[in-house]
């Protein structure tokens, strides 16, 4: 894990090359995410921003280029790995198990810690930032509203306790209110102490909330800066916030 002044790099992808066949996806990708930052990616459809989380999951291998995870390269291990070691994901469109209770969703994020206490300390602190999820722990998944479903993804990934959150366009499907309502958990979720890495179309929320940010568009990053100096950022106004 190298050292930045004070600041810890948890990821850094250096310069990641991605084809899908003959179709050259990343190209050159490098970015990093400092222990403790919330940091988001933005970009279009086919940016290449989906390929860049699947590439830091382990579901699409780089054809050239590292992957380096809490001062690990990572780049040639399975998904189950990272996980073990640290990432957890929630999914686009949230993908929670619909046909079990909050409850075994919530149980099914720890399945692979054996620390008793300290999962009975995380469900309790999952149980207080989401109190909708308490009034409904025996009900079935499949019968949340969307913005409850996001609630119970979010909850089950940190019940992993991971190193790492990754999240993939949680404003996607949310009505207007749900989006920011959403947002406003992910940086409680940060300022609690974990590492958030999102991928998200809605510029402007995820700038809201992020550290830094950086934009990729065809496979290549075009733009890396603090948030609040990419939300006044004339091109990226231009390309994403319609202005």
């Amino acid at each position: 894990m190298s050292n930045n002044g004070t600041k810890t790099t948890l990821l850094r992808l250096e310069d990641i090359n991605t084809y899908y066949g003959p179709i050259h996806i990343l190209q050159g990708v490098s970015l990093e995410v400092f222990a403790g930052e919330l940091v988001c990616l933005l970009g279009g459809n086919a940016s290449g921003k989906s390929t860049t989380l699947k590439t830091i999951l382990g579901i699409v291998k780089p054809a050239s280029g590292r992957v380096v995870f809490n001062g690990e390269a990572i780049q040639n291990q399975p998904t189950g790995y990272r996980v073990e070691r640290g990432m957890a994901v929630v999914p686009e469109n949230r993908r929670i198990f619909g046909s079990m209770s909050v409850l075994e969703n919530l149980e099914m994020g720890a399945f692979l810690r054996h620390d008793r206490d300290g999962i009975k300390a995380d469900f309790e602190r999952i149980l207080g930032l989401f109190p909708r999820l308490k009034e409904r722990l025996h009900q079935l998944g499949g019968t949340l509203s969307g913005g409850e479903q996001q609630m119970l993804a979010m909850g089950r990934a940190l019940m992993s306790r991971p190193k790492l959150l990754l999240m993939d366009e949680p404003s996607m499907g949310l009505a207007p209110k749900l989006v920011e309502q959403n947002f406003e958990l992910i940086q409680q979720v940060n300022q609690q102490g974990t590492t958030v890495f999102m991928v998200e179309q809605n510029a402007n929320m995820a700038l809201s909330i992020a550290h830094r940010g950086y934009v990729v568009q065809t496979g290549r990053i075009v733009l890396a800066d603090e948030a609040k100096n990419l939300l006044d950022n004339e091109q990226l106004r231009k390309a994403y916030l319609g202005r």
